[in-house]
């Protein structure tokens, strides 16, 4: 090819590219112009043609969609497309996990920490260690408590008071033993392993294992100071980052060396910059957990004369029936903390529910204890576990696949078990209201008719949930897309669209 004839095919293909954007940004645009009050009375096969209009687009001719959607009323397929082939479901994993655990555990399951001593009390003083049992509570930080990340922490402290405790002649150890010590989920990047989505799954825990980063410009110093929250002393956190001129740009990264809690923020920040927060995980959660929890009890003048220990440190042999129960701390109810999990797709919060589900199940907290027990349920619904690879509860790992047809078998058996799906619904994503889809499909006919789980990692994005028609019709859909090279905002408009033609449609 000579370099005319490749300059010219370079110049098309770039006015291919920026037309396909274009046209699917201005079909995005006149449907949420127009679709409060336009309705499309149609035939199913008029919609099966628009739909594979949207499919087609030249933008993803080297990807893969994986669709189907399903009528809830009569079973009747609206549409399928590549329906029994793998596709890497990203958070849409979700689905399984969080529905599982309302089935296996109950919507009003509450995660329990056993709070214990191997000594005895006298006067106001306790002889003898304070013993933290964790079975997998995510719930210990600020988040269902006015973002007060002492809470928790306070109201054992409050039931310590109350039984007249005020000294403690021995140490504060953490017992994870009920968990796997593997944190991370299998076939997780190595270069997740710093950031929120990635936090260490562990049996206690605290502050979803992360600590709270805040940045801002200080013009008494001319410099950027960096604060954490909680402040601990296993924690290192070094300061990299300069100051940058108002016409600059803020760039902040965050790395925390890998098997150390030395966490180093550097970038710029710009001079005029509103205060800015981010997030680091931290290693070894069940140390950073007690830590906290010592640092606490000394703030409210319980007085420690020990040591904090992981119980992996701990050199004394911890007999259980040995030991006094001083009180149990429970959570929120599971139907509480699946919203978490789906509107919020919180990873951390996923992989707990799936090795609570192993340790409540088969009486070890371990991902393939979890793992084992949701594919023999899924069995027994009617799913066919052979179509359902699951590696982690979060959907975090490249392992992962699912057939889209599983996941609508799955919104149908939900949809028609009564006594788990108004939960599960309600911890769906909202279009235009809430969650992940949020500020998606606003002012639309799809808004407040759409209720459905995202998934993102690279090259991969799923929505799968629920659609009501124009008629009222419930239909559940999965619309899975993979190994795409474009930007997120394009696939995100395809199912917006698919949504928005769902929403509108009536059947004729």
């Amino acid at each position: 090819m000579n370099y005319k004839s490749l300059l010219s095919s370079l110049l098309i293909f770039i006015i291919s590219y920026f037309f396909s954007i274009l046209v699917l940004a201005q079909d995005s645009t006149s449907l949420v112009k127009d679709s409060v009050k336009t309705y499309s009375y149609s035939t199913i096969a008029d919609l099966q043609k628009e739909l594979n209009d949207i499919f087609d687009d030249n933008s993803f001719r080297n990807a893969n969609w994986g669709v189907v959607i399903q009528s809830l009323n009569n079973g009747e397929y609206f549409y399928k497309r590549n329906e029994d082939k793998f596709f890497i479901p990203a958070s849409n994993l979700k689905l399984f996990t969080s529905s599982g655990g309302l089935l296996l555990l109950g919507s009003d399951y509450k995660f329990s920490t056993n709070i214990l001593t191997n000594g005895y009390q006298s006067g106001s003083t306790l002889y003898g260690d304070l013993i933290i049992q964790g079975r997998g509570d995510p719930t210990i930080s600020g988040r269902f408590y006015n973002n007060d990340l002492n809470y928790v922490f306070d109201t054992w402290i409050d039931s310590l008071l109350e039984m007249g405790i005020k000294n403690i002649k021995g140490n504060i150890v953490g017992d994870d033993n009920l968990f796997e010590d593997t944190g991370l989920g299998n076939g997780w990047s190595w270069d997740y392993e710093t950031d929120w989505y990635a936090a260490q799954s562990s049996a206690l825990s605290y502050n979803d294992n992360c600590i709270d980063i805040t940045i801002k410009y200080d013009p008494k110093t001319d410099s950027v100071i960096v604060n954490y929250i909680p402040a601990l002393r296993n924690i290192v956190l070094l300061n990299n980052v300069t100051a940058a001129a108002n016409n600059e740009r803020t760039s902040i990264d965050v790395y925390r060396e890998r098997g150390t809690n030395v966490i180093t923020v550097s970038g710029t920040f710009r001079k005029n910059s509103d205060s800015l927060i981010t997030y680091s995980t931290v290693m070894n959660p069940t140390q950073f957990m007690i830590i906290a929890f010592k640092n606490r009890l000394e703030q409210r003048k319980i007085r420690v004369n020990g040591y904090s220990f992981d119980i992996d440190d701990y050199d004394r042999e911890i007999n259980y029936n040995d030991l006094d129960l001083l009180f149990t701390w429970y959570s929120e109810p599971l139907r509480e903390i699946i919203k978490v999990i789906n509107k919020g797709s919180q990873n951390f919060f996923a992989e707990q529910l799936l090795k609570t589900i192993g340790l409540e199940k088969r009486g070890f907290g371990s991902a393939a204890n979890g793992i084992a027990v949701l594919k023999e349920l899924f069995s027994e619904i009617g799913l066919n576990p052979e179509n359902i690879v699951m590696v982690d509860g979060s959907g975090l790992s490249y392992i992962n696949m699912v057939t889209p047809r599983q996941i609508v078998d799955l919104l149908k058996y939900i949809y028609s078990n009564n006594k788990i799906y108004p939960d599960f619904f309600n911890s769906l994503p909202i279009a235009g209201v809430d969650g992940t889809i949020g500020k998606r499909m606003n002012n639309t006919s799809a808004e407040n008719n759409v209720r459905a789980k995202t998934g993102f990692i690279s090259h991969v994005r799923s929505l799968s949930g629920y659609a009501f028609t124009g008629d009222s019709e419930p239909v559940a859909f999965s619309i899975i897309a993979n190994n795409f090279n474009v930007p997120i905002k394009l696939a995100d408009n395809i199912q917006d669209l698919v949504c928005l033609r769902l929403t509108n449609f009536r059947r004729k």
